[in-house]
């Protein structure tokens, strides 16, 4: 068997050549060496550390640093006091979205990694927050601001960085790259002795960072580890699918990629082996869990971008066949991997993760009905020169909605949300909830006309005074749905089969219900969730050949906290009104 050693030379030795890989093993062992005295892992105890730290105790939101507001008041320290007051006993992780001082794009254009936004706050305000939750960072290793020492060292021509981008010749035949945006992949600078073309995946303010240069992927690691220093118990490597270019290839997914983040996975297993790396991929199915490795050298977590577009599929057709479907197919590669999964995030519903399961009719007709509801649609360019459907820019309580019901039927769109919500929770794997979704926002169309940029639509800042009287508004959206949260959440985190490694199957009981089975590990808990994804309701006769298994009787009715007597209250012949949901739980007593 290899030792850690050996794989790390083997990895290097791929992407860079017996040589190089020697110089720069030494370098890579001794950064880790740097932050090994002072990074211990929280549990050190554990010799099965992911299986440990991870139950269905965990959900992990999803949130800006400024995302709530109070003048005069660091917005760091305003969103702690916030999640503490609210959510501590709720959610385990809290993913602070990139909160470095940045150039553009939200975020998302870093000047300076190792630095917090002094608009934002300061480490110890992201340490606050870390004392109550656990913190997931953002790795946004792609690219770096055009505006960064970084770059603006490289145009400079200092030797440290002539290799840190990657410069093109535009001569060159580039359509076989896969373009995420409809935007131009080379961007012309000016640099010392003239002018360079350098590649920019995602716009000309974000440079692409070269992975063929050993010392970008030394400061990468160097970057990573001190993130952990600060307190990252997870780190979400964005964009990462993008990470190795190769002209004459689509410069996706490339084997390279895999080697890197194997690399990044040695060295945080060494220095910090309670970290999780949770890769974002924004592709297709088959290629998003490939992220997974083998199941213990590349990523942790996987986020599960196929489910936003099946289950808006599902509630705008009123079928869940092909969420149940897809579903029931659904496996990681080890008892250490877990699907992250979400229905809303920053960005938007991503539509290539659909594709190969939903056919381009479906996925047509997503993009029309986001439109109609006001929404807008993100396109990438083709190497044909034709544009197709890539992104759906809306926020997901009005993405679900129905343009003819009445808008101020609260307690319909509450509850149809919150229907929604529980597919995601109740699947196996470990839940991504947007700050948004857990308080009932809706889209922020008067930003986006403002910015002109269609993502703008999913995050609104919000006074925390006004966020506050809303949510004491009885009847109010924001009230109904940040309760029925609450109740999702605090089922979800009581009961033993909904750990991420319980067993899960997914039942067809009707053609418009979305059913999931689940099994503690041990055995000893049972869940039966059923979901009206329609308009209608529902009638279905739960049998023992269509669950595999026999209902005992009494149920227990996790969201409502009581008894289902099976013979009170006629059998195993139910109703679900439209939009709504049934969590069942046996046995009552352990």
């Amino acid at each position: 068997m290899k030792d850690v050693n050996e794989e790390l030379l083997e990895h290097l030795t791929i992407l860079y050549g017996p040589a190089q890989a020697r110089k720069t093993i030494d370098k890579l062992l001794n950064i880790v060496s740097s932050y090994q005295s002072h990074i211990a892992p929280q549990n050190p105890s554990f010799n099965d550390l992911s299986r440990a730290l991870i139950s269905q105790k965990d959900s992990i939101l999803i949130t800006y640093g400024d995302m709530v507001q109070r003048h005069s008041t660091p917005p760091l320290q305003v969103l702690g006091q916030f999640l503490y007051r609210n959510l501590r006993e709720l959610v385990s992780t809290v993913h602070i979205l990139p909160f470095y001082p940045y150039s553009s794009d939200d975020g998302f254009s870093i000047l300076d990694y190792k630095v917090v936004n002094p608009a934002l706050g300061s480490w110890e305000d992201v340490g606050e927050i870390g004392r109550h939750f656990r913190l997931m960072f953002d790795a946004v290793i792609n690219h770096i601001s055009a505006e960064s020492d970084w770059f603006q060292a490289y145009l400079a021509e200092e030797p440290e960085f002539n290799d840190y981008f990657i410069a093109v010749d535009e001569k060159n035949d580039f359509s076989e790259v896969f373009r995420p945006r409809d935007l131009p992949l080379i961007t012309r600078v000016l640099g010392k002795s003239g002018p360079k073309s350098v590649w920019t995946t995602f716009s000309a303010d974000q440079v692409d960072l070269n992975y063929s240069n050993p010392e970008v992927l030394l400061a990468i690691v160097d970057i990573l580890l001190f993130y952990v220093s600060n307190g990252a118990e997870f780190i979400r490597l964005d964009a990462i699918a993008f990470l190795w270019k190769e002209e004459g290839t689509a410069s996706i997914n490339l084997p390279q990629t895999h080697q890197i983040i194997q690399i990044l996975r040695l060295a945080l297993d060494m220095a910090a082996p309670h970290v999780s790396i949770i890769t974002e991929t924004n592709v297709p199915h088959e290629q998003n869990i490939s992220y997974f490795g083998d199941g213990s050298n590349e990523a942790q977590l996987v986020y599960n971008f196929s489910l936003p577009p099946l289950v808006l599929h599902a509630f705008h057709s009123g079928d869940a066949r092909k969420l149940s479907n897809w579903s029931s197919r659904l496996e990681t590669p080890s008892d250490k991997t877990f699907f992250l999964n979400f229905l809303a995030s920053h960005d938007g519903i991503g539509l290539m993760p659909a594709r190969g399961i939903l056919d381009e009719t479906e996925i047509e007709e997503l993009a029309r009905k986001v439109e109609e509801l006001g929404g807008f649609v993100s396109y990438r360019a083709n190497p044909d020169g034709s544009k197709s459907p890539y992104e759906l820019n809306i926020n997901y309580l009005d993405a679900l909605a129905d343009s003819e019901e009445p808008a101020q039927d609260l307690e319909l769109i509450s509850r149809r949300f919150l229907t929604s919500q529980a597919i995601m929770l109740a699947i196996k794997g470990v839940p991504g909830i947007y700050f948004h979704s857990m308080f009932g926002s809706r889209g922020w169309i008067e930003e986006v006309k403002k910015t002109g940029l269609a993502r703008t639509i999913n995050r609104q800042k919000l006074n925390v005074e006004n966020l506050y009287a809303d949510l004491s508004s009885s009847g109010s959206l924001r009230s109904l749905v940040f309760l029925g949260y609450k109740r999702l959440l605090r089922a979800r985190r009581s009961w033993a089969a909904f750990h991420p490694l319980a067993h899960q199957s997914i039942v067809t009981i009707h053609p418009s219900a979305f059913a999931c089975l689940r099994s503690s590990i041990d055995g000893k808990k049972k869940f039966l969730g059923i979901h009206n994804v329609s308009g209608d309701e529902i009638h279905i006769n739960l049998t023992s050949a269509s669950l595999g298994e026999e209902l005992p009787d009494p149920l227990y009715d996790l969201l409502r906290e009581e008894r289902v007597d099976l013979a009170a209250v006629g059998g195993i012949e139910l109703s679900l009104p439209p939009y709504d949901m049934l969590w069942l739980g046996w046995p009552l007593e352990s």
